[in-house]
């Protein structure tokens, strides 16, 4: 992956409103703050475990979810902090679950990987690549079964797509007719191995195309052209149009998982990529457009490390969960005589 895949550009009008616009700018910067904290408590071994960062592809889940409703689900990989925040679930709830602490969202079992929060209707946080493609197509069934009207929004990578799992869901969503928004977050490597070195076709629009169900490729560096395109096709799926299929372009900046010595790709590519920060770029054509200046800006970074410090010290005073609680959830309660 030598060169950012370009699409074509958004347009100098953003379509949205003022406030709109600055509270998607927000978004992006929240998340990434909490994970450049995230990374620095890892390096402190506060944070244990696995540890994957959205860095650089904050535009993607802002796009997308902007695009929800309260009623829709969101099924996401272990990539899925910036998900979870901005879906609803509390920073601190987040903070206090890598924390392992039991005030955190999956009360402390799962970390990292395996955000969860019923009430924000976010369904993981998964870390088997592709387990959470079967998993939405469930969800749809679930709500055409029972007439609501809502959608599930599935993220997954492009790694994801060469698993048989992709492919049963994707198949049984299009058969069943079932609202299913699948957003392929493409950042290139999967984990470390280039798309062109493993798969020979390329444009995944051509795999949902196999299926019947329309497809959109977009800039996932753009949150504009994200939320566009992705309203676009979240209308097509709530409207009763069977699923859709929207591959997102993206990239990260730091190394697939902590662990990662990255040594697949080159220093040059990453600066590429780097000069294509969604922040920065959406930040740049707010203020070329008189929507934002210096003193607003800074006001929404400084919200963000205030967020950010208030989250890391509700984890670090919180609890472990106690050794009499280690069996709960684990076997079904016994029935009333």
């Amino acid at each position: 992956m030598s060169a950012a895949p370009m699409t074509a550009p958004a347009p100098d009008t953003l379509g949205w409103t003022p406030e709109f616009a600055r509270a998607r700018l927000a978004d992006m910067v929240r998340i990434r703050r909490m994970e450049e904290r995230c990374a620095q408590l890892y390096g402190e071994q506060k944070i244990r475990g696995f540890l994957h960062l959205y860095v650089g592809e904050e535009a993607v889940a802002t796009g997308v979810i902007a695009a929800l409703t309260p009623a829709d689900n969101v099924v996401a990989t272990y990539r899925e902090h910036g998900h979870a925040l901005l879906r609803g679930v509390s920073m601190r709830t987040i903070m206090a679950e890598m924390y392992g602490r039991e005030q955190g969202c999956s009360r402390g079992r799962g970390g990292s990987m395996h955000l969860f929060s019923r009430e924000a209707r976010l369904y993981g946080g998964n870390a088997i690549v592709g387990g959470g493609l079967p998993l939405a197509a469930g969800l749809a069934l679930a709500d055409k079964t029972l007439r609501r009207r809502a959608l599930t929004a599935c993220f997954f990578g492009e790694g994801a797509m060469a698993e048989g799992a992709f492919h049963e869901a994707m198949n049984l969503a299009a058969l069943w007719q079932l609202p299913v928004l699948f957003c392929c977050e493409n950042n290139g490597y999967a984990m470390g191995t280039a798309l062109t070195r493993s798969q020979s076709q390329t444009d995944l629009r051509a795999r949902a195309a196999s299926y019947g169900m329309p497809a959109a490729a977009v800039d996932g560096m753009d949150a504009v052209a994200v939320h566009q395109a992705a309203s676009a096709l979240a209308g097509l799926v709530r409207e009763g149009g069977g699923p859709a299929f929207l591959a997102l372009n993206t990239y990260r900046f730091r190394a697939h998982s902590m662990f990662d010595p990255e040594l697949y790709r080159s220093r040059q590519e990453v600066q590429d990529w780097l000069a294509r920060c969604p922040i920065a770029g959406l930040r740049d054509r707010l203020k070329a457009q008189g929507l934002l200046d210096e003193t607003g800006f800074a006001a929404i970074e400084q919200a963000a490390d205030e967020e950010v410090a208030d989250a890391v010290a509700f984890a670090e005073a919180g609890s472990w969960e106690p050794a009499s609680d280690l069996a709960r959830d684990l076997l079904a309660a016994e029935p009333a005589p």
